[in-house]
């Protein structure tokens, strides 16, 4: 049973905040809100190292470029991973632009607790989602930000973890969870989702076309025995399509991206992140996000047209009714995507795709 929701702590904070915040063994500390109390530091839990390992953040010239980084602002990079982006935001921001990274993966927190070391006066990390992004800066009594990075990409870290059950090209359980302190797994829904839904999920959140053929192949395995491990499920997949159709992709890419979405709910997360997200910015402040496939890219260039086109009156009638105003301009008419030589040297950016906004 996970712990309860705890109200954090606040007091001592480095002196380029202004804010207040309990103190840690060093000042890039980790809050979360989840955590079991710690005898006299209120909420607060500091990840251990981790072995390192490489990421290439995507499209780092570009985010650096499009967010407008310079001294004095304040940023928040509400899905951290290894601190890949927030390295480059906090050396184009120097000597006095801060940043908050934010995520809900410990082991990624522990990663950029490391690299980010140098920047530890500049800098604060927060385990959370980044849909609760308001009541994160709530309780650091901030009440608007220069810029913010929604980078939606699995990490390197988590990928080539096994035993993560992100991959479906590597042995581990069927696990897919952002957060290891929530309980529902992959596993969970391919062994306990009915045929019917099963198929609807894999069609809706990983846009494969053979959803049904893979859903009945699914129920009839598990009869026999519990679909645990990635590549008992990757098995049965390309057993069950190969050969309908000619593949550029692993036959199971979809159905692994649809329940990974599911299982951490993450196009829900999205757009009540983005929901937020304008709220939280200064006049004049910049978000960015970096998506990685049709569905979330969707969401992303669905909610920036509507905050450009702000009236939504219908042409006919001569006067705005509906009282909704513009509260951005969008400064990616189409989405910004990595060169060849990105693609090159880091094949997962491939299907990358940035969009950024200012606020007016």
């Amino acid at each position: 049973m996970s712990p309860p929701r705890r109200r954090v702590s606040v007091s001592s904070c480095p002196a380029q905040w202004d804010c207040k915040i309990s103190a840690g063994s060093y000042h890039a500390i980790v809050i979360h809100p989840r955590a079991s109390p710690v005898p006299d530091s209120g909420c607060i839990w500091l990840v251990s190292a981790v072995q390192q390992q490489e990421h290439k953040p995507v499209l780092l010239d570009e985010v650096i470029e499009h967010l407008g980084c310079t001294p004095a602002k304040l940023f928040v990079d509400a899905t951290v991973g290894g601190g890949g982006h927030a390295r480059a935001i906090l050396d184009k921001t120097a000597p006095d632009g801060r940043l908050i990274g934010i995520d809900w993966d410990e082991i990624a927190l522990a990663k950029a607790r490391l690299n980010l070391r140098p920047y530890a006066d500049r800098l604060l990390l927060v385990r959370d989602n980044f849909a609760q992004m308001g009541s994160i800066l709530a309780r650091l009594q901030i009440q608007a930000v220069d810029g913010i990075l929604l980078d939606l990409g699995l990490s390197s870290l988590q990928v080539e973890a096994a035993a993560r059950g992100f991959s479906f090209s590597l042995p581990g359980p069927l696990d897919m969870r952002m957060d290891r302190s929530q309980r529902w797994t992959a596993a969970d829904i391919v062994n306990n989702t009915p045929e019917e839904e099963l198929a609807n999920l894999i069609y809706r959140y990983g846009e494969e076309r053979l959803s049904r053929r893979i859903a009945a192949a699914i129920v009839r395995e598990r009869k026999n025995a519990a679909i645990t491990l990635c590549s008992q499920l990757s098995g049965i997949i390309s057993r069950t399509i190969k050969g309908r159709e000619r593949h550029t992709i692993h036959p199971a890419t979809r159905t692994f991206q649809a329940l990974r979405i599911a299982v951490n709910d993450e196009l829900k997360k999205l757009n009540h992140a983005l929901d937020e997200t304008l709220d939280l910015l200064n006049s004049g402040g910049r978000m960015g996000v970096i998506s990685f496939h049709s569905l979330e890219d969707r969401i992303v260039k669905q909610k920036f047209q509507q905050w450009e086109r702000g009236c939504t009156c219908p042409r006919r009638i001569p006067q705005c009714i509906c009282g909704n105003e513009k509260k951005i301009n969008i400064l990616t008419r189409k989405p910004v995507i990595p060169s060849r030589d990105e693609m090159n040297v880091n094949p997962r950016s491939r299907s990358a795709k940035l969009r950024v906004a200012e606020k007016i």
